[in-house]
């Protein structure tokens, strides 16, 4: 995003014949500490920006400069065009954003490289969403992502398992797209939590606005957090037996670190060849939903309650085929 920006900002200097720090911060969306530090990050790069004191002052830049993309190379264009692909742009509601973006940097490349959208097409795909996860985003991500791009603090009614709903007042700091699924990185009291955006059920503006902590890395936060949120999701703990087929099958049922926790835990397979592990689960009604798609590969071995919803499932759908003969 930071380089969308720091490209929208020399687009407006071209245009305007100078633009103070608030009214730069203002067509942004930033604050004005950001735009001190984009103007020094351009100056860097070598574009020829300067501040200008006085009551007609602010950012020019050196007179008759343009922005060029002619020095891009083949791969650099093609890169640019990769970064467009459709997906997760238009779940925001990005798509003709992005397509406007797309014709403007497209205008402005030599024609050499004009063929770069199509060879970049014709080689490159993203569907992010798994095989059997929902063909369309979460009915919520665009009122969250207009939220993190405004700074809005927003009232959250969120889905937590057992629990039901509870009210979250969040300042929405980022969207996440994991494995097709998205997540709003928040700070919620005073810290950064984590919030699946399919489990949130409402989401209303309070009206008010927050200051974003600039020292905030969200890429940074993710990586350091992702397994411990897991963790966090996964606090149960059940017995189960496996065949072979089902350890095998397991990692398309369970989060990788579930199935790394059972495989660290597996005993040495009996004279069947099955083996008794124990596998991290979010909650008894998610571990049922999971332990079905293993079919005859599994059985729950503790805790008695969920072995014995298990066995009922199993059994109520046995009954329905016992006029079938094999």
């Amino acid at each position: 995003m930071r380089a969308s920006r720091l490209i929208s900002m020399v687009l407006l200097l071209q245009s305007r014949e100078a633009m103070t720090a608030a009214e730069l911060a203002r067509e942004l969306e930033v604050s004005e500490r950001t735009v001190y530090r984009d103007v020094e990050a351009l100056s860097a790069a070598g574009v020829p920006v300067y501040a200008e004191q006085g009551r007609r002052g602010g950012y020019r830049l050196v007179g008759g400069y343009r922005t060029r993309l002619t020095g891009l190379s083949r791969e650099e264009a093609e890169a640019l065009f990769l970064a467009g692909l459709p997906g997760p742009a238009g779940d925001m509601g990005l798509a003709d954003a992005v397509a406007a973006a797309e014709l403007k940097v497209l205008a402005a490349l030599p024609s050499s490289l004009r063929d770069a959208p199509a060879r970049t097409g014709q080689r490159f795909h993203l569907d992010a969403p798994g095989w059997f996860g929902e063909s369309g985003p979460p009915p919520l991500l665009r009122d969250l992502a207009r939220a993190v791009w405004r700074d809005e603090v927003v009232e959250l009614r969120y889905r937590k398992g057992r629990d039901g709903e509870v009210l979250r007042v969040a300042e929405p700091y980022g969207l996440v797209l994991k494995n097709g699924t998205w997540y709003l990185v928040a700070r919620v009291d005073g810290s950064a939590r984590t919030y699946r955006v399919d489990r949130v059920a409402a989401v209303a503006p309070t009206g008010a606005v927050f200051e974003r902590d600039e020292g905030f890395d969200l890429p940074g936060h993710w990586a350091g957090q992702a397994e411990r949120f897991v963790r966090s999701m996964l606090k149960e703990e059940i017995t189960v037996r496996l065949s072979p087929a089902g350890m095998r099958a397991l990692r398309h049922v369970a989060e990788p670190y579930a199935v790394e926790r059972a495989v660290a835990t597996a005993g040495e397979p009996d004279a069947d060849g099955w083996t008794r592990t124990t596998l991290p689960v979010e909650s008894p009604d998610v571990a049922l939903d999971q332990l079905l798609r293993l079919g005859a590969e599994v059985e729950v071995v503790a805790p008695r309650e969920l072995r014995e919803r298990h066995a009922a499932t199993v059994r109520l759908a046995a009954g329905r085929y016992g006029g079938v003969k094999g």
